[in-house]
């Protein structure tokens, strides 16, 4: 059963008079990957610099496994693993000597243990390789195998796929979630890379200006408000302009091909029986479900309506 892991309590930071974060809270449970999204300089690398202990809040509490950061700092952090950017690495030893001296820094790490890692991150055959013939992929996943070497209850990933190739983005992903799941472990990763935060992560939240603007379900965040059906039917730019005519309440637009129309599902059969009685072939009927991206910019647009920069 899922337990809370990390808990954010009412969190703020002031740096000089300006509020940076402003009194945030959220929780993040075992065996979830929690994605943490917003625009830039919204303060997503701030809240998990005080996660780690990088810097301090103002006010308020986080609780990791338990033991709360101000209170008890070694206790609370020595639960966290972390690469906040990009991870670091000794390019002229081998992957394998990286590990063996960051290991030094916990006591009881034994041999089986860092092979462990190393085979959970799927490094075996290049781990005695020295770093400098890696690619940034595999400094990732080497970074990720540095951060499992103590048995973290928390996993934080500051921009894990940032400069992958696709392929690496996806082998990312796929290491990610395999942590959660068989480790049970609370992951937490912030990303600008809204198309794979969807894919990875079961629940979001979103900062903006310092506030958290919502927490959800991935696919409760998606499907949100989501009236938007697309219809597929022959030649749809010959009929968009007298559709447009007689149904003049709905917004209606052509996208990749189908016609887009932001109506209520009682809404549908009037329209293909006009488009029957129109002679125009209806080829299906579906919601359009919307992408994590649509509904973010939706969140963070600003009051004239533009949306926030990523």
């Amino acid at each position: 059963m899922s337990r809370q892991v990390v808990e954010l309590k009412n969190v703020t930071k002031n740096i000089r008079s300006k509020t940076i974060i402003d009194n945030i809270s959220f929780d993040v449970y075992s065996g979830e990957v929690f994605g943490f999204l917003g625009p830039n300089g919204a303060g997503k690398t701030t809240t998990i610099r005080m996660i780690v202990g990088l810097m301090k809040m103002s006010s308020g509490d986080i609780i990791v496994n338990g033991k709360s950061v101000k209170t008890d700092f070694e206790g609370a952090v020595s639960q966290v693993g972390a690469i906040v950017e990009n991870p670091e690495m000794y390019k002229f030893m081998t992957g394998y000597k990286n590990l063996i001296h960051y290991s030094r820094m916990y006591k009881g790490i034994s041999k089986e243990k860092i092979d462990e890692v190393v085979k959970l991150v799927g490094l075996e055959g290049r781990i005695h390789e020295k770093v400098k013939t890696y690619s940034l992929g595999m400094r990732q996943r080497l970074g990720i195998a540095q951060s499992l070497l103590h048995d973290p209850k928390v996993l934080i990933l500051d921009e894990p796929t940032n400069g992958l190739d696709p392929a690496g983005i996806r082998e990312i992903r796929d290491y990610i979630r395999r942590l959660a799941r068989e480790r049970d472990m609370a992951v937490i990763v912030s990303s600008h890379l809204l198309a794979e935060m969807e894919m990875m992560c079961d629940r979001i939240g979103i900062i903006q200006n310092g506030k958290l603007k919502d927490v959800q379900l991935i696919e409760d965040f998606v499907g949100a408000q989501a009236q938007v059906y697309k219809i597929e039917v022959g030649n749809p730019k010959a009929v968009i302009d007298k559709m447009r005519q007689v149904f003049t309440s709905w917004e209606i637009q052509i996208v990749g091909g189908d016609l887009l129309i932001d109506c209520k599902k009682e809404d549908i059969p009037a329209i293909i029986k006009w488009c029957v009685e129109q002679e125009v072939p209806v080829f299906g009927a579906a919601v359009a479900a919307k992408t994590l991206e649509d509904r973010f910019l939706e969140v963070t647009s600003d009051k004239k309506g533009e949306p926030a920069h990523v």
